[in-house]
């Protein structure tokens, strides 16, 4: 046995010895493959994660945060803008509203926003139709990218499409808090008292559907670009709360998770035309509660340079 051993050690040793001279080429190369490797993909990834993004075949991309239709700089490109050429005109300022000082008139616009709250229990009581849509005119005075004024109203008080309204949200709202949403958003949702039930949505006697159109259309049929479209859309929504607040009327923010489509068929909109919010919009009922939250103080939003 002894004998055996110190051969098979032999036999090791002169193994090891004559294969040395490959074991380092072969680690050199192995290392060059993964340094090279981890270089293509990293420049892969900052490729496609590059601002810049090549848009063709009129397909919409985003560039920059902006939403196109159409090539950018190529054959598609129309010397002409959108926006017709007008004349620009003197403007003296803004104008103080609700007082003659301009520090009161501020407190007081605070006084009206700061009363405002999310109420998901309406009241039957009758809302003048003029009363809305004046608030909705009111939103449509909203700044847009280019003026393009990207932003669609859809004032419903039929009791039939309310409750078709209602029944597609409230399907998908359960499917979103049993499956879609997680553990920590439901849980954050718990001191508000939501569920996928919702009344509000037949009992408010409006409803506002917002849609923000991704693009829009010239007056010889072709596709036009509608930049910063949900910027847009979602400051004229805060002229409308605004509005309607100062109304009287009581409203909600809803986003109807996963509804947009079926929504957007169910009213026969078109297809550039995409779900941005939903706003229940009344009185509120008699019986109405809402939590007792606080506002963060302006020394904890603002910061002074």
């Amino acid at each position: 046995m002894g004998l055996m051993d110190e051969l098979f050690r032999a036999f090791d040793q002169s193994l090891i010895l004559s294969c040395w001279k490959y074991v380092f080429p072969i680690l050199v190369v192995m290392y060059l493959f993964i340094f090279l490797y981890d270089k293509h993909r990293y420049g892969s990834k900052k490729t496609k994660s590059s601002a810049t993004t090549s848009v063709t075949n009129g397909t919409k991309e985003k560039l920059d945060g902006m939403e196109y239709v159409g090539e950018i700089d190529s054959g598609e490109f129309d010397p002409t803008p959108v926006l017709e050429e007008k004349e620009h005109v003197p403007f003296g300022g803004a104008s103080v509203t609700l007082d003659s000082d301009p520090l009161r008139a501020a407190r007081k616009f605070y006084e009206i926003v700061n009363d405002r709250r999310s109420v998901r229990k309406f009241s039957s009581r009758p809302v003048d139709p003029a009363v809305v849509v004046q608030c909705i005119h009111a939103a449509g005075t909203s700044p847009s990218g280019a003026h393009t004024e990207p932003w669609t109203f859809c004032l419903i008080s039929n009791t039939d499409v309310k409750e078709q309204i209602r029944e597609i949200i409230e399907a998908e709202e359960l499917v979103n808090y049993q499956q879609r949403m997680s553990k920590q958003w439901t849980t954050d949702l718990r001191p508000l008292k939501t569920n996928h039930v919702k009344e509000y949505l037949t009992e408010a006697p409006y409803l506002i559907l917002i849609f923000k159109q991704t693009y829009g259309f010239k007056e010889d049929g072709a596709k036009k670009q509608h930049y910063y479209n949900e910027i847009s859309t979602s400051i004229a929504t805060g002229i409308l709360l605004c509005a309607l607040q100062a109304a009287g009327l009581n409203s909600l923010v809803t986003t109807p998770l996963n509804c947009g489509p079926a929504l957007r068929n169910l009213l026969g909109r078109p297809v550039n035309e995409k779900l941005l919010v939903l706003l229940p919009v009344g009185y509120a009922a008699d019986e109405c509660t809402v939590p007792d939250l606080q506002r963060k103080p302006v020394d904890d939003i603002l910061v002074k340079y």
